[in-house]
């Protein structure tokens, strides 16, 4: 009898061990599965916003391409080639004293039959103009000005018009600058306004 209860009690011992182990087993499957699907919420998660970014840098290239195809056209037609009787030159009317100034020593020859570098140039002055007159985009961006919208790419513009110092003069005193052909730095700031080029290095 007393073998027979010792029997039953290590046959019972063993079946809790067994039940114990299974229940183990059955959490720790549970929580591997979950750390999978978290790690694939994570992963779809990063997928989704590596697209978003992608997206999103190719619509400020595009912005970015037709606001410079609106310049372009504006001061010359896209022609690289042309020189105006003040002597501003290609695509974008670039004067030689602006040239040297962002660095780009080169004869007029060599810039009017080099449509690659006239790009180059062209960024390099919206950046430097971009810096220059960073404080002024940061407070006018997106406000109303004398009826007008105030944006980057037309204070950009402007600067392009008649260089960043008469664009500071304008919000500072409400002066507007005019070009030589009488045209006002506010109608590039209209025209050009709207533009969202989210300009930076290497752009």
């Amino acid at each position: 009898m007393k073998r027979q209860i010792i029997f039953m009690l290590v046959v019972s011992l063993l079946s809790f061990g067994m039940i114990d182990s299974a229940v183990t087993k059955d959490k720790s499957t549970n929580m591997e599965t979950m750390l999978i699907d978290l790690e694939r919420e994570r992963e779809l998660e990063l997928l989704k916003i590596e697209e978003e970014r992608i997206k999103q840098e190719k619509y400020h290239q595009e912005e970015l391409e037709n606001f410079l195809d609106a310049i372009g056209f504006r001061e010359s037609s896209n022609d690289y080639t042309v020189t105006n009787k003040w002597g501003y030159m290609g695509k974008y009317q670039f004067g030689r004293s602006t040239l040297k100034g962002l660095g780009f020593k080169v004869t007029k020859k060599e810039f009017l039959s080099n449509p690659q570098l006239q790009e180059e140039a062209m960024m390099a002055l919206l950046l430097h103009n971009k810096e220059k007159l960073q404080k002024y985009i940061d407070v006018f961006d997106g406000q109303t000005v004398n009826g007008m919208l105030i944006t980057e790419s037309g204070i950009l513009a402007a600067a392009h018009l008649g260089g960043q110092g008469s664009v500071k003069r304008y919000f500072k005193n409400g002066k507007v600058f005019r070009d030589g052909n009488g045209t006002k730095i506010t109608s590039y700031m209209h025209k050009f306004s709207g533009y969202d080029i989210k300009l930076k290095p290497n752009s």
